[in-house]
């Protein structure tokens, strides 16, 4: 007889962001929640606001160089100014071959020390780790100037089982 499946603990926050400032600020705050091995997963539509946060994680984390979004580059190392963790922003839109194309890039190799964030990870970056920040922005879609992002962070494994998602939301 098969044992049963426990699934991964779950630890899940929404929050307002009212302006490209604010979702930041909200990078900035979730940095001071990271640590090396931690995996983010951005996931949102185009001009939702994931490099945006990742821009103030990377403020937060104390990196080197100006977080942009790495479409063209697919991957992008932001090493630490101090004794923190580097970033890896990862960019997968156009990774379409899922674990395959990002066993290439050798984020396994990086995860242990590193931040790793993926924009538009979703079905592509799961295998990488059990535990996992999952950040679901949503904004208003058509011809809006509405800067309202309902941001949803999930942390799933026991990194995050007993994480305080609840220190964001300052």
């Amino acid at each position: 007889m098969e044992a049963p499946h426990n699934p991964a603990p779950v630890n899940s926050l929404g929050i307002t962001v009212t302006s490209p400032e604010q979702m930041g600020d909200l990078g900035r705050r979730l940095a001071k929640l990271l640590r090396p091995g931690d995996l983010v997963m951005l996931t949102g539509e185009l001009g939702a606001g994931k490099t945006t946060l990742t821009r103030g994680l990377g403020e937060g984390l104390g990196v080197r160089g100006a977080v942009t979004s790495p479409t063209f580059v697919i991957a992008r190392v932001h090493p630490s100014l101090s004794e923190g963790p580097p970033l890896v922003h990862v960019d997968a839109y156009r990774l379409g071959g899922g674990l395959d194309e990002m066993e290439d890039l050798d984020l396994d190799v990086s995860l242990p020390e590193s931040v790793i964030v993926v924009e538009w990870g979703d079905g592509k970056v799961e295998e990488l780790s059990d535990d996992r920040l999952r950040v679901v922005i949503d904004r208003a879609v058509g011809d809006t100037t509405d800067e309202v992002r309902e941001v949803t962070l999930t942390g799933v494994g026991t990194r995050w089982a007993e994480a305080d998602l609840t220190l964001l939301s300052a």
